[in-house]
């Protein structure tokens, strides 16, 4: 036992007298007691050798081999002699074994507090159990809160970037190192006069990397008015994404013709038929003809009040709709359709197509015995669903529900074209050439052909994104003028929005610094936040971000 007591108590001022173990409670029990020679008063910090009293403190230790560890340790209370000093009487404090009053040792503190940053209360709290700790999820949360926040000399290179409380209400802002890619602080709003305040406080900031923000951009020129600023490269390519979303929306005539003559494109062999696509309901398709009449009646009232000079906002309150719905509206020339789905036609029954149709072309028309034989292979969709896939393929080959087949019928081929949404043709434009493929550039072709706008477009674009991928910051004025001059109302204010912020623009085009980290830390910040179900404060959520970093 004294082997085991110098493992676990490694220290010289602690005389070790007793031990017993305790069945019903399944801990042991260690009696020490100190032996200090001179303790000092904690005001004066003056030696004081005069005994008051002694009394037991009993401290919790981390368990060993599936017992709980007890302390019960003697302790002398003693006079403080320094006449100046404001204590009459005080308890002799050891710490490096606990904090004065704490009922549990440092190590067992330390080693609570490291659970509690990495997994939180209730979840921390139900770990703790079962390494044989006993101890409640606020507890755990009353240690993250004790533990300081780290404090440094500011970054001289600053990752600024904004994260949502929840999403579309409110926002906070995330700084980070970008030098050694590590967290350095969070805060409440994503205010101009937030981030200058700790700008000011922090002095030293020589570059920051932002989006384009113009919060930010005039916080950072408040508080670290000689720091150089860069917009963030991933920013300005979704800002541009964003830009020919806008452009495809208002040719939704234009994407619905492509897609026309794709599927009059034979890609079938001779002698086959393709399955019909899905069709909605005759109620689903009315029920949709009346919500696109009721959004094209708001589409036009939005341009009739706004040259009457009404406003966004008072707009989205007489008409009862979105602030952000009258600001897209007010950005397309044309009505924008609904943009279609890319899972549009998705169920668990696709991985197993092929073997449907396979089955069925070798004259196996029964539905059960195809749903059966379905399971075989691991479906766990439901017989409807097979029921009515099989319909379709009836319907392909011209057959009646339960008509026999009257002779040889063609055999069915199974074509799936991918849904051309705006989205999918943006990703298409903005990819990198070594990712394009033959039919990724005839689609884009097909594009361009259909309206000038969208083939000047589509040229803009791929020129921007290669001039940032490639930081070329001598092509970047020509691009200015060429976009602001050109035929694409989206792309003009998408140019204007880089002129005004021109600067921190080009110098993007010249260092190497981003957000990527910045962008890696939000999506660490998102999972500690969702894992408290959201209902963690800041200061609870700042400590368990930075200190786990």
């Amino acid at each position: 036992m004294h082997f085991l007591v110098q493992q676990l108590l490694a220290l010289p001022d602690l005389r070790f007298d007793a031990w017993r173990v305790e069945t019903t409670q399944t801990q042991f029990v260690l009696q020490l007691t100190s032996l200090q020679p001179t303790p000092s008063c904690p005001g004066c910090h003056q030696p004081a050798a005069r005994l008051h009293s002694r009394y037991q403190r009993t401290l919790t230790d981390l368990p060993w081999s599936g017992y709980g560890l007890q302390i019960q340790l003697s302790v002398r209370k003693l006079f403080c002699d320094n006449a100046a000093c404001s204590r009459r009487i005080f308890t002799e404090r050891l710490p490096d074994l606990a904090e004065p009053w704490a009922r549990r040792t440092n190590r067992l503190a330390e080693r609570l507090t490291s659970i509690g940053l990495a997994l939180g209360g209730a979840p921390g709290a139900r770990l703790s159990d079962r390494l044989g700790i006993r101890v409640s999820r606020h507890t755990l949360l009353r240690l993250i809160r004790r533990q300081p926040l780290p404090d440094g000399p500011a970054p001289a290179i600053l990752g600024v970037d904004d994260w949502a409380h929840r999403k579309r209400q409110s926002y906070g802002t995330i700084l980070v190192d970008l030098e050694q890619s590590r967290p350095v602080a969070l805060l409440a709003d994503r205010q101009a006069d937030t981030l200058a305040g700790w700008l000011c406080a922090h002095p030293g900031v020589k570059m920051v990397a932002r989006d384009r923000s113009i919060a930010y951009a005039e916080g950072i020129r408040a508080g670290a008015p000689q720091a150089i600023q860069m917009t963030d490269r991933f920013h300005l390519l979704q800002n541009l994404s964003e830009a020919l979303d806008q452009v495809f929306s208002a040719h939704g005539s234009a994407l619905t013709e492509v897609k026309k003559q794709l599927k009059s494109e034979p890609s079938i062999p001779a002698g086959t038929v393709t399955v019909p696509p899905t069709r909605p309901p005759p109620l689903a398709r009315q029920r949709a003809e009346q919500r696109r009449a009721r959004r094209l009646a708001h589409y036009t009232r939005v341009w009739e009040l706004h040259r009457h000079g009404w406003s966004d906002r008072v707009i989205a309150r007489q008409l009862g709709i979105g602030r952000m719905t009258v600001t897209r509206y007010l950005q397309a020339p044309v009505f924008p359709e609904r943009k279609e789905r890319s899972d549009r036609g998705r169920s668990l029954l696709d991985p197993y197509k092929a073997y449907l149709v396979e089955r069925w072309n070798a004259g196996q028309r029964e539905t059960l015995a195809l749903f059966r034989a379905l399971q075989s292979q691991g479906y766990g969709g439901s017989y409807a669903t097979v029921a009515r896939y099989t319909r379709r393929l009836r319907e392909a080959q011209g057959l009646k529900p339960r008509q026999r087949p009257p002779g040889q019928l063609p055999k069915v081929n199974q074509t799936r074209l991918r849904a051309l949404t705006t989205r999918r043709v943006t990703r298409l434009v903005l990819q990198r050439p070594e990712q394009r493929t033959e039919e990724d550039e005839r689609l884009i072709l097909q594009l361009k052909a259909q309206h000038a706008e969208l083939a000047a477009a589509i040229e803009l674009a791929r020129e921007f994104a290669a001039m940032v991928r490639q930081r070329q910051p001598d092509r970047f004025d020509h691009w200015l003028v060429r976009a602001a001059q050109s035929i694409c109302p989206a792309l003009q204010r998408f140019a204007k929005g880089l002129r005004d912020d021109y600067d921190a623009v080009k110098t993007s085009l010249i260092l190497p610094w981003s957000n990527g980290p910045v962008e890696g830390h939000i999506n660490r910040l998102k999972t500690l936040k969702r894992s408290m179900y959201g209902r963690a404060g800041l200061d609870l959520l700042t400590r368990r971000f930075l200190l786990a970093a």
